[in-house]
């Protein structure tokens, strides 16, 4: 790090678990960052000041004015613009040293997989379970760890995948795909502006310390927020031995 470096990222740095080491850690890596809306934005925007040095920003969607309650990445003059366009533009004025990869199309098939083989960390900040299957196959199949994050109405919600760790669970094990699970989303149902912004923070929060190698991550938790009452809850996860996609893990 040179000394600029070492200046802005000093409160980072100051902390002893992360440090110079974690932080050149940062400064190292590539994040894949799936959707730049309520929870990639404030996602995003947190990496991008730690210092993380490669941010991959994938969105297929364009901005439109009933995002802008939520998604703090764009702006009005954003409106019509590709999501990842107006992502990187916000993302390089707040941290010029993070590189910003833009992919304005919807990551599937081994495009998908060829981006989530560059990246140390994968965080699904999409809204629909497809996009989230897909997501959890491939980093299933690459063995890279997974930050995942839900929220819609005034319900939030957070877990790590990591299968890298013995007996982890993946995403499959939670929600297995094919099921009757309902598909809610913000364009029916709404959702709490704040509340995206908790939950994308914390995928952030996540992710970095996976990056860092430091403190203990979701992993094998999800973590559930009733933003209306402000409380908390901690689900236990287990791994499905017969999942079609770790099982054999």
């Amino acid at each position: 790090m040179n000394d600029q470096q070492l200046l802005r990222y000093s409160r980072h740095i100051l902390l002893d678990p992360i440090g110079i080491e974690g932080q050149e850690r940062f400064l190292a890596a590539r994040a894949l960052v799936i959707g730049a809306g309520g929870l990639g934005s404030p996602a995003a925007l947190y990496l991008a000041a730690a210092g993380v040095g490669t941010l991959a920003l994938a969105d297929g969607d364009t901005v439109d004015l009933t995002n802008l309650q939520r998604q703090i990445l764009h702006t009005e003059a954003s409106v019509g613009r590709p999501k990842a366009e107006s992502g990187r533009d916000a993302l390089q004025r707040l941290n010029p040293e993070t590189r910003v990869e833009v992919i304005a199309r919807r990551l599937e098939g081994a495009d998908l997989e060829a981006e989530v083989a560059k990246a140390d960390v994968v965080l699904d900040c999409c809204d629909n379970f497809a996009t989230r299957h897909a997501v959890n196959r491939a980093c299933v199949k690459l063995g890279k760890p997974l930050v995942s994050g839900a929220a819609v109405r005034f319900d939030g919600q957070i877990s790590v995948f990591d299968t890298r760790q013995p007996g982890a669970p993946c995403y499959h094990c939670l929600f297995p795909e094919g099921e009757d699970v309902e598909e809610v989303r913000c364009a029916t149902m709404g959702v709490f502006a704040p509340l995206t912004g908790i939950i994308g923070t914390l995928q952030a929060a996540e992710a970095l310390k996976l990056l860092a190698g430091c403190g203990q991550t979701l992993g094998g938790r999800l973590l559930l927020l009733d933003a209306l009452t402000m409380e908390w809850r901690t689900v236990r996860l287990q791994k499905d031995p017969g999942c079609p996609v770790c099982g054999s893990r």
